[in-house]
C-alpha cells in the first residue's frame, strides 16, 4: 500500500488570445493581481494560424501568449481559477462580446493540465464545472502531445516554452517538503 501525501504546489500558467484592440498589459496586471507576479512569458504569436475557433466571437487576427506566475499554488485550486479567469475576461468584454480568452492550466514535473467547462472522454471533473484536461505529458526528457492536445500546444516552440517553465518549476520547489497526509 502506497503512503499517501500531501500534493506538492503546482506552477499556474494562463493562455491569454487577446483580440485586436484588447489591452494586454491590463489584462496581465489583473492576472498578476490575482496570483502573483508573472515570472515568464512566452513570445506572442498567431493564434489564428492554427484554428479560428473563436473567430466568430472575438474576430479574426488573434494573438496568444503563454504567462506563468511566481507563486505556487495547490492543484486544487484550479476550477477556481477558471471562474475568476472567466469573470476577467467579462471585465474586458467589448460591446460585440470577448476581446480575450484566458485558459487557465498548471505544470506539474509530469504532465500539464488544463481547466475547462467542457466534458469530453479524456477529461476529469475537478469541482464546480470545471473538468481537467492532461494536455501534455512529460517522458524521456520532453514534453509528449497526446491525440487530443491542440494544434498550437503542439509546435516546437510551445514545448520548448513548457519544458524551460518546468526547470523553473522544479526549481522553485526545491525549498517544499511534503508532509504525510493524517486521517
Amino acid at each position: 500500500m502506497g503512503k499517501i501525501r500531501i500534493y506538492p504546489p503546482v506552477k499556474i500558467f494562463c493562455a491569454v488570445t487577446f483580440a485586436p484592440g484588447a489591452k494586454p498589459e491590463e489584462i496581465i496586471r489583473k492576472l498578476e493581481a490575482l496570483l502573483s507576479p508573472a515570472d515568464s512569458r512566452s513570445d506572442l504569436f498567431a493564434f489564428s494560424d492554427f484554428t479560428d475557433y473563436y473567430s466568430p466571437e472575438m474576430g479574426g487576427g488573434l494573438q496568444k501568449q503563454f504567462v506563468s506566475f511566481t507563486e505556487l499554488k495547490p492543484a486544487e485550486y484550479l476550477p477556481d481559477l477558471k471562474i475568476a479567469a472567466n469573470l476577467i475576461e467579462t471585465d474586458f468584454a467589448g460591446e460585440n462580446g470577448r476581446m480575450v480568452n484566458i485558459d487557465p492550466g498548471y505544470l506539474c514535473a509530469a504532465k500539464i493540465v488544463l481547466a475547462t467547462t467542457k466534458d469530453y472522454d479524456h477529461r476529469i471533473y475537478l469541482n464546480r464545472g470545471i473538468f481537467g484536461d492532461v494536455h501534455l505529458r512529460f517522458r524521456k526528457g520532453h514534453f509528449q502531445i497526446n491525440d487530443w492536445t491542440y494544434p498550437d500546444y503542439r509546435q516546437p516552440e510551445t514545448i520548448d516554452y513548457f519544458e524551460a517553465l518546468r526547470n523553473i518549476y522544479l526549481d522553485a520547489l526545491k525549498d517544499w517538503k511534503p508532509d504525510q497526509v493524517r486521517f
